[in-house]
């Protein structure tokens, strides 16, 4: 995964609107975006923009069911990105180390 995939991960899931709509998807995939916005004060537009943002950064796929798209709640990329983020967390670890042996040996 790059870094850039991992960005828009984060992007998409920095907004409070957004992860609302994911755990809502979490308790009951394949819905609409009527039902996604029923029981908010958001209008269907600011829904329809919050989907596409999830949907840049593949934690939401929509599909056509007839006349309305369903959506779903696809966690891959985010246990990736949570991959991506141990490899970056070992890296530094290891390079503190490095420095702490240094410091400590010198």
């Amino acid at each position: 995964m790059s870094a850039r995939q991992v960005t828009d991960i984060f992007a998409a899931l920095g907004d409070e609107t957004r992860l609302e709509i994911l755990s809502r998807l979490r308790k009951a995939p394949r819905r609409s975006i009527a039902q996604l916005t029923h029981g908010t004060r958001l209008t269907r537009q600011a829904v329809t923009k919050h989907l596409r943002v999830l949907e840049n950064a593949g934690v939401v796929h929509g599909t056509r069911a007839g006349r309305e798209t369903l959506f779903d709640f696809d966690p891959r990329p985010i246990h990736r990105a949570r991959n991506y983020l141990d490899q970056v967390s070992e890296e530094w670890d290891a390079a503190l180390l490095r420095l702490k042996d240094y410091v400590e040996n010198d």
